[in-house]
């Protein structure tokens, strides 16, 4: 998502729009009978007017009769007809909500919803963090067209069930009509492109699971520059580039440098998650943002050395996605770090994998010095998205990510990352909550972990550690606020030893004053006396 490093600079600035319902939330009783299998959208993309006309159908399952479908939309729009399995069907479009009264009770099962719409979308004061479209031009003034909608929802350009629980299953295909000479760019497959006269048709499918603000497209006069990659498990699949024609003499470059990230995410992640399509980026008038199978990228190519060779953390943070946020998806917006901490924490991989150990720890030492611990991490549940959106669920998440890592050490935590971003229990179509990862990870540990995912994830207490002289070379150390014993590295002279420390003093012998954890593996506070 909105890249950690720049959120810290910057600040939310207010959309021009104000949704009167955010994206998450607590799920209605009407959206919560359903469950979206697939998406289509056919759209025509007028640059001129900075319009849209077409509709959305959407294909769903219900557990139980109901006369009443209920759907998000942003109110920039009309609406002209809704259908119900063919038939036409009455409906009421207030407060961003479609609400299709059913002549007839619709029985529990299958069930499709065609949605004709036009308008405006909301346009992107400051994308990505304040989403909408983007209505650019190149500079041969070319429109160059983006969406981003993460935090808003799907529900600023298509009628959809705009909540994080409820992916498309099944997949989406997106029909998108742009002026000749244009391309699109969208997620899963391209199946078709088809020009008549003044306008061109392209036709983008997946079949994978996907979440709603992956089901979206750019348009901009792009050339596709592609290689084939074979990921950790064998499979080839096409490596793309849709990059604008003007920069088509940097993309071979580029896609050097995106091989190398893909290579080292899929050493700590596993193997790429939509082996069945491909593995492309999009370049963006926005900064970038995790779509699934097309990540956006508009870091303009500044690239910085990371063991000698150049290296994009936009790209880098963006593609870690494709397994934190749309592999691994939270079915609650309160569970953001899950997508955001450990894709962060997946950044300080590519660190340490390629400068070392050493740089991975100074890395993360600046990340604990960063970490504003203003409000909890997770805040509970039913959260929109906004409300759980701060610096921390990157920072404080990754570092989280770092301390866990220490406590169960590298041989059970390597492994045990790689194994829950690859279990079908937590990945594709099962998405999951903070509770699932404290319980995968106090299982893998055989340790009981959740005092640690409460303390440091849903309070913003530091652990503190009290360090009372009792003579000229004994100490007594002990835990002030933590509920159980923690293992913590003490330097003791001149050499580190790890001891348990509780809130019963232990006593150690120095000659010299104990340093604390020195290498940073707590968010800690130190009380010398």
């Amino acid at each position: 998502m909105k890249p950690f490093y720049f959120f810290l600079c910057l600040t939310l600035s207010t959309a021009i729009y104000a949704q009167k319902n955010k994206s998450g939330g607590l799920l209605k009783p009407e959206q919560a009978l359903m469950d979206i299998r697939h998406y289509t959208l056919a759209l025509e993309v007028k640059p001129g007017s900075q319009s849209i006309e077409g509709y959305t159908e959407i294909d769903l399952i219900t557990n139980k009769s109901t006369d009443v479908l209920l759907f998000d939309l942003v109110e920039s729009f009309t609406i002209a007809k809704v259908w119900v399995n063919g038939e036409e069907e009455p409906f009421k479009f207030e407060n961003e909500l479609i609400r299709i009264k059913l002549a007839s009770t619709l029985a529990p099962g299958k069930a499709k919803v065609k949605i004709q719409y036009s308008g405006k979308p909301i346009i992107a004061t400051r994308p990505p963090w304040n989403g909408g479209f983007t209505w650019s031009v190149d500079t041969t003034g070319t429109p160059w067209i983006a969406i981003t909608c993460q935090s808003e929802g799907a529900r600023m350009y298509f009628p959809c069930k705009d909540h994080p629980s409820d992916e498309a299953n099944e997949g989406a295909d997106l029909i998108i009509t742009v002026p000749k000479g244009l391309v699109v760019a969208g997620p899963g497959l391209l199946q078709s492109e088809i020009t008549k006269k003044d306008k061109s048709i392209f036709h983008w499918k997946t079949n994978y699971t996907i979440n709603n603000y992956s089901i979206l497209f750019n348009i901009g006069k792009f050339r596709v520059v592609s290689r084939n990659y074979t990921t950790i498990d064998g499979h080839t699949l096409p490596m793309q580039f849709y990059v604008l024609k003007e920069h088509i003499d940097k993309a071979e470059k580029h896609l050097d440098i995106f091989e190398r990230i893909v290579r080292t995410q899929e050493k700590y992640f596993g193997e790429y998650p939509w082996v069945n399509e491909k593995i492309a980026i999009c370049e963006t008038p926005h900064l970038g943002m995790e779509h699934q199978t097309m990540n956006a990228y508009g870091n303009k190519f500044r690239y910085t050395l990371v063991g000698g060779k150049e290296f994009d953390w936009l790209m880098h943070h963006e593609f870690g996605h494709e397994w934190w946020g749309n592999k691994v998806t939270g079915i609650d917006w309160a569970d953001m770090w899950i997508q955001e901490g450990i894709c962060s924490f997946g950044d300080a991989m590519y660190t340490r994998e390629h400068e070392g150990e050493e740089a991975y720890q100074k890395r993360m030492e600046r990340t604990g010095r960063a970490t504003q611990n203003k409000i909890p991490v997770v805040l509970g549940e039913h959260m929109n998205a906004d409300t759980v959106y701060h610096a921390d669920i990157y920072g404080k998440g990754a570092f989280f990510m770092h301390t866990l890592r220490y406590i169960i050490g590298d041989d059970i935590f390597f492994p045990a990352l790689r194994k829950f971003a690859t279990s079908p229990e937590f990945t594709y179509d099962n998405l999951v909550n903070t509770n699932n990862v404290e319980a995968f990870f106090s299982k893998e540990s055989k340790q009981n972990l959740r005092p640690l995912f409460d303390f440091y994830l849903r309070t913003i207490n530091k652990l503190e550690i009290d360090v009372k002289r009792i003579s000229d070379d004994e100490y007594l150390i002990s835990s002030l606020n933590y509920p159980t014993s923690l293992p913590v590295d003490i330097q003791i002279d001149n050499k580190i030893e790890r001891k348990m420390i509780a809130s019963e003093a232990i006593k150690i012998k120095s000659k010299t004053t104990p340093i604390i954890d020195p290498k940073s593996f707590y968010l800690k506070k130190v009380i010398y006396e």
